[in-house]
């Protein structure tokens, strides 16, 4: 049975109403490449990451990964971490839970929402957001199953609704489709069926409400330019698009311009496998909306090394096949600042 857990982590954090009520509200996605945690789980094919398996996942290890996530998160908005932050590669709520108490974060009153997915190797989305400036309206389990495989345990998208601090609300999805291990074109259905169960949630939320704000990020583990943006989701380029033949805006068509930048390094391309897709009410310059109509990417020295092989840098990752590098993920964080206003 799937879980649906709103931690209730309580920690003092104080700021003056007028700080929270002016500063930006920042929005973002963290594929944190394999957040698990040692313990053997017998109910998922986690093995390799455990003290004994393939990868010697030991409680240090583990330790050292949650503080290097917690640096990043409270790195990437200038020393003031995320209001709301989407992840991937989790494995339950435990590592959540020492996430928000026990490394860097452990001061901002971080709480989350997850789900236990049918994901066979027990790696979920989540959502971490500050209590102090956040408040969870609902959040609930969207599962996929792929019609032309109805064996195949896929990862759940994650469907939340927050209230923001001038009390607007917005819709976020938090996604982690179908990787192209196994070829790219053999895997193009799955992430075609997954773009069209978001698809189909978009809709109904507009249907409901035409002017809703609507996020959906995540490791689409396609580009910007890929189908199942473009012809399934349906995602058009704010800069250059009719605005009026689409609903919904990929804000990362922008890095395809840009030398050596993205989200994910593959051999010698930087690309976005990582991506914030808005409806335009966040593109309005009025209300709530994102400023500069942008999304950025959030890479510090600490998380890129040199890239001997193809030149250049690479993402400074935890592991290199079965070898341990102790660095921090092998994505880069993706992320937008909202301005909010009453």
């Amino acid at each position: 049975m799937k879980r649906l857990l709103i931690c209730t982590i309580l920690t003092i954090h104080t700021f003056a109403l007028t700080a929270q009520e002016s500063s930006p509200i920042v929005i973002g996605f963290y594929n944190v490449e394999n957040l698990f945690h040692p313990s053997d789980d017998s109910l998922k094919n986690d093995d390799a990451f455990t003290p004994t398996g393939l990868y010697h996942w030991t409680y240090g290890k583990y330790t050292r990964k949650i503080n290097h996530i917690g640096k990043v998160l409270l790195a990437l908005n200038g020393w003031e971490p995320p209001d709301i932050m989407g992840l991937a590669e989790v494995e339950c709520a435990a590592v959540l839970k020492k996430l928000c108490r026990d490394s860097p974060l452990k001061e901002y009153g971080y709480r989350y929402v997850h789900h236990d997915s049918p994901d066979a190797r027990g790696v979920d989305v989540a959502l971490l957001y500050r209590a102090d400036r956040i408040t969870i309206l609902r959040g609930r389990a969207v599962p996929v199953v792929f019609p032309f495989d109805t064996a195949c345990r896929n990862r759940d998208l994650l469907y939340v609704v927050a209230r923001l601090p001038n009390g607007d609300s917005i819709h976020i999805v938090v996604n982690h489709w179908t990787s192209r291990y196994g070829g790219y074109a053999p895997t193009i259905p799955k992430r075609n069926h997954y773009a069209r169960v978001v698809r189909a949630l978009a809709d109904s939320i507009l249907a409901c409400e035409p002017t809703a704000n609507i996020l959906i990020t995540g490791d689409f583990n396609d580009y910007p330019t890929d189908e199942s943006i473009t012809e399934v989701l349906r995602a058009g380029d704010w800069e250059k698009d009719d605005r009026s033949q689409h609903t919904l805006f990929d804000l990362m068509f922008r890095f395809l311009k840009m030398q050596n930048i993205g989200s994910h390094k593959h051999e010698d391309f930087w690309g976005c496998l990582d991506q914030i897709i808005v409806s335009p009410a966040l593109l309005d310059d009025s209300g709530t909306y994102i400023i500069g109509q942008q999304a950025h990417i959030f890479m510090a020295d600490f998380m890129v090394e040199p890239d001997d092989k193809y030149g250049g840098y690479r993402v400074y990752r935890t592991y290199s096949g079965p070898r341990y590098i102790g660095g921090y993920a092998d994505h880069l964080p993706v992320y937008v600042k909202l301005k909010i206003e009453n």
